[in-house]
């Protein structure tokens, strides 16, 4: 499967919406939530193959240890804090 495919399911209904984009299906689920005080969940089955490295370039943990240096992705200092 290429790109994006999010299903949202509802817990308390019959909802059940696919989407090819993660804005998508939030909206969808925020929506829905919103609207019917209903519980939804949403299921990240596959994402775009530049989300993806994008994710692995970060590392699973978003740690700097965990970053991939080479990666045009990552900027390697961490901003200055105004404190």
């Amino acid at each position: 499967m290429n790109g994006t495919h999010v299903t949202v399911r509802c817990r308390d209904c019959s909802l059940a919406t696919v989407h090819e984009t993660l804005r998508n299906a939030r909206v969808a689920l925020n929506d829905h939530e919103s609207s019917t005080d209903h519980r939804v969940d949403w299921t990240i089955e596959a994402v775009d193959s530049g989300v993806s490295q994008a994710g692995a370039d970060a590392g699973v943990c978003g740690r700097p240890e965990c970053a991939n240096a080479d990666s045009p992705l990552v900027d390697p200092s961490p901003p200055e804090s105004d404190s």
